[in-house]
């Protein structure tokens, strides 16, 4: 079966001397990545010299809604702090869905049409910036780039199956405003 790798979190400062780390958590589900036995694959920052591929997750914790973790491969607080900044990911089947089904993967809306509430095509899903706010990268059909935060209120469907999302556009948000619409009309006569 084909999988997809999805990043699940980042590596944070160590806790204690025994080389747990804290866990910035990057997926809905930490419960379902992070467990004992887990191997988990290693994207370390650029100027870091951490050497693993892979670390197997031996335990976790959580500690006033911060998640601890204790990896096999790090045993002491020197070797844990070695791992700060590093970012962790899972293989998931390609044809795994969320638990939730208001969720959804990375991979999943990357692809699909985005429409306006009337049924006009907006253009598509190129991908997504993960922060405080979701936000969906939607190519338009006269080539921008736009940026709609991921929130109920304006991408009130999402149809994976159907491959379309649906957005409730206004001026400047997928739509260019009516005076940028004619200023770009002067500019090319």
């Amino acid at each position: 079966m084909e999988s997809i790798e999805v990043v699940v979190g980042r590596i944070g400062k160590p806790h204690g001397l025994r080389g747990e780390v804290t866990v910035d958590v990057r997926t809905d589900e930490p419960d379902r990545r992070f467990v004992a036995g887990a191997v988990l694959l290693v994207e370390a920052p650029r100027a870091s010299t951490f050497p693993r591929r892979t670390l197997t997750v031996s335990r976790i914790r959580w500690h006033q809604s911060v998640l601890l973790v204790t990896f096999d491969e790090l045993p002491d607080r020197n070797a844990a702090e070695s791992a700060r900044g590093v970012v962790l990911k899972a293989h998931v089947p390609a044809d795994e869905v969320p638990e939730d089904p208001e969720e959804f993967y990375d991979h999943q809306l990357v692809g699909l049409a985005a429409y306006d509430i009337g049924g006009d095509h907006l253009g598509e899903v190129v991908g997504l910036f993960h922060g405080a706010q979701d936000i969906l990268r939607i190519r338009t059909a006269d080539d921008r780039e736009a940026l709609v935060p991921f929130v109920a209120a304006l991408v009130p469907e999402v149809d994976v199956r159907a491959g379309r999302v649906v957005i409730a556009d206004r001026p400047g948000l997928v739509t260019p405003f009516p005076e940028e619409t004619e200023a770009e009309g002067e500019d090319s006569s």
